[in-house]
């Protein structure tokens, strides 16, 4: 089943059980997704849709960063909760020292020996972690570790 699928059988589903956040949440992707196709001018396909999905992630965990600055944590918890939601449809997430394999080893691909070299860094490896990590965590590890050598 495609994410579209599932978005489509969730809401349904959050709408029969009452789910407030879930409902919102799935139409407000569903409305994303929708506004992508209308700029492409026809359906996206998986990965288009992953893009939305992840951009609209990446929108809730600033969002939750800047509430919780302004003491708002009324609206941080709303936006953590749309953010599970959100996530259960992304692929599995690195964790921080699966990162850092990847990470040295792109260093040691493109024979990184300063921070000179992020952008080599970068390139070479955003291809193989694209959509299975957030991009500000790898490049906040990656300086760290070009800065270490």
């Amino acid at each position: 089943m495609n994410i579209t699928d599932r978005l489509a059988a969730d809401l349904k589903d959050a709408m029969r059980s009452g789910d407030q956040i879930k409902r919102e949440t799935i139409r407000s992707l569903r409305g994303a997704i929708k506004n992508s196709e209308i700029e492409k001018g026809s359906s996206l396909n998986e990965e288009e849709t992953l893009k939305v999905l992840q951009k609209a992630a990446k929108q809730r965990r600033d969002s939750v960063s800047l509430y919780e600055e302004g003491n708002r944590q009324d609206l941080a918890d709303k936006e953590k909760s749309e953010l599970q939601y959100i996530e259960s449809y992304l692929p599995q997430q690195l964790s921080p020292s699966e990162l850092k394999t990847l990470i040295s080893t792109a260093i040691d691909e493109v024979g990184a020996s300063s921070m000179a070299d992020m952008g080599k860094v970068m390139s070479n490896l955003m291809p193989k972690i694209s959509g299975k990590a957030d991009g500000s965590q790898v490049n906040k590890i990656a300086k760290s570790m070009l800065m270490d050598l």
